[in-house]
């Protein structure tokens, strides 16, 4: 029988007849999945435990009759060399698997990071075009500033002799 039945029959959750097993360090068989496997000599070892907890005692006072222990056993569905040889196929079989998910992920990284760079190189061309305009707006700009200081600076020294001549002739006596 497994946990879950034997926790039915005797009213208690299964976390605690696990309890009941590890704290008390019996030896319980297991099968190839690690579950329990409880014989009618453990379910009566089960219920005596359980019995001396309802009756008052604790858990660290209770105590197993020797004569009840077994020697746990782990039932395995092959030992011999065919399960050894389907073992070592199917982890060859893991391994290539696994070094294909990884290939696969590799790839699509290598694609990612292409396009991204890709995406950079466009703007980066981008910004080398803006600039180019930029500069060269710059540059007419400049000349055409420089030419409206060139009229400025000429019509300025017109305007200084008239203003000077004119002063002049006001105080001259």
């Amino acid at each position: 029988m497994n946990t879950s039945t034997v926790s039915k029959m005797l009213g208690v959750s299964q976390s605690t007849i696990k309890r009941w097993i590890k704290h008390l360090e019996l030896n319980m068989e297991r099968n190839d999945q690690g579950h329990y496997i409880f014989s009618k000599e453990d379910i009566e070892l089960l219920e005596n435990i359980k019995d001396q907890l309802t009756s008052g005692m604790v858990l660290q006072e209770i105590e197993v009759n020797a004569g009840t222990l077994r020697k746990g056993k782990v039932k395995s569905a092959d030992n011999s060399e065919s399960g050894n040889d389907s073992l070592a196929a199917k982890m060859e079989d893991l391994e290539k698997r696994l070094d294909n998910k990884a290939d696969s992920v590799a790839t699509y990284q290598l694609l990612q990071h292409r396009r991204e760079i890709e995406e950079l190189q466009q703007e980066v061309k981008m910004l080398h075009e803006r600039l180019a305009a930029l500069e060269k707006l710059q540059g007419e700009i400049k000349k055409n500033h420089t030419a409206d200081l060139l009229v400025f600076d000429q019509a300025n020294p017109l305007k200084k002799t008239k203003k000077k001549r004119f002063l002049s002739m006001l105080f001259s006596f």
